[in-house]
């Protein structure tokens, strides 16, 4: 009898970069209870993980995702556990906004529903031409409400909801006109695509890149005054940070800076 495969696959580069690939190619990758566990153990572990500095968010087989797995939920039709799994799946989401380290999601096929909503929640998001987007709870009469916040965090307000009203799919140019992706690449230039990005995060400060993410998701929730009096605190303390003076020093001196870890 063959060992089972892991749902996620966690692959570690010494360079900093560390890949999650979502692994239940017959289900189309779907987050299970168990899938959403095992990915918010792993992105916590990261997150305390100084050596990782960027992380790729990807699945296997021919989809990305396709969000929660419903015959696990018609076979547990319960509130309790309907509660409990989204409450679970909202966890996921957060750590991967809360986390010091950027999270690129890599969409080579289809991201509907939760599969949605995982891009969205990912810093960055480079998809192939041929990807395909939805939020189509709606088909099946679920409006996707915990979707929708972030992709009313992505998009326009009336292109969000057209989405989450029709269930129809998008596809990744519409996606990237809208806010939900940063680029679009030939299927075959797909990895070069998140290589390039990876590699152009991996050359800033440690310190700067995870004191920017926080910063950013944090000023987003204030109002225009108390987020220029946050932002301010945080980039003179940024400032008197060993990479800011090194940073200086470097460009000045012509020459590549030398970062310090994070």
């Amino acid at each position: 009898m063959t060992q089972q495969e892991p749902i996620l696959l966690r692959e570690d580069r010494a360079d900093g970069r560390t890949t999650l690939v979502l692994n239940r190619p017959a289900q189309f990758n779907s987050l299970s209870n168990a899938m959403l566990e095992a990915l918010l153990a792993e992105l916590k572990a990261i997150a305390a993980d100084k050596r990782v500095r960027t992380v790729v968010i990807q699945g296997a087989g021919k989809a990305f995702c396709a969000g929660h797995d419903l015959k696990e939920m018609r076979s547990n039709h319960d509130k309790a556990f309907m509660q409990a799994l989204f409450k679970l799946c909202a966890k996921v989401m957060l750590a991967i906004q809360e986390m010091p380290q950027p999270v690129i999601a890599r969409i080579h096929g289809i991201a509907t529903a939760a599969g949605c909503q995982l891009v969205s929640m990912c810093d960055l998001a480079v998809a192939a031409d041929v990807a395909k987007f939805a939020v189509s709870g709606i088909n099946v009469g679920l409006f996707c409400s915990t979707p929708a916040v972030g992709l009313s965090r992505n998009m326009g307000r009336k292109e969000a909801l057209e989405m989450l009203l029709t269930g129809e799919f998008i596809d990744a140019e519409e996606a990237k006109a809208r806010g939900l992706v940063n680029r679009v690449v030939p299927l075959g230039d797909l990895d070069e695509s998140v290589e390039a990005l990876v590699q152009s995060i991996l050359a800033k400060s440690p310190v700067a890149v995870a004191t920017g993410k926080q910063m950013f998701y944090k000023q987003l929730e204030m109002g225009i005054e108390a987020a220029y009096q946050y932002a301010g605190e945080v980039m003179a303390c940024n400032m008197m940070a060993g990479d800011a003076a090194e940073g200086i020093d470097a460009f000045i001196e012509k020459r590549k800076p030398v970062w310090q870890a994070a």
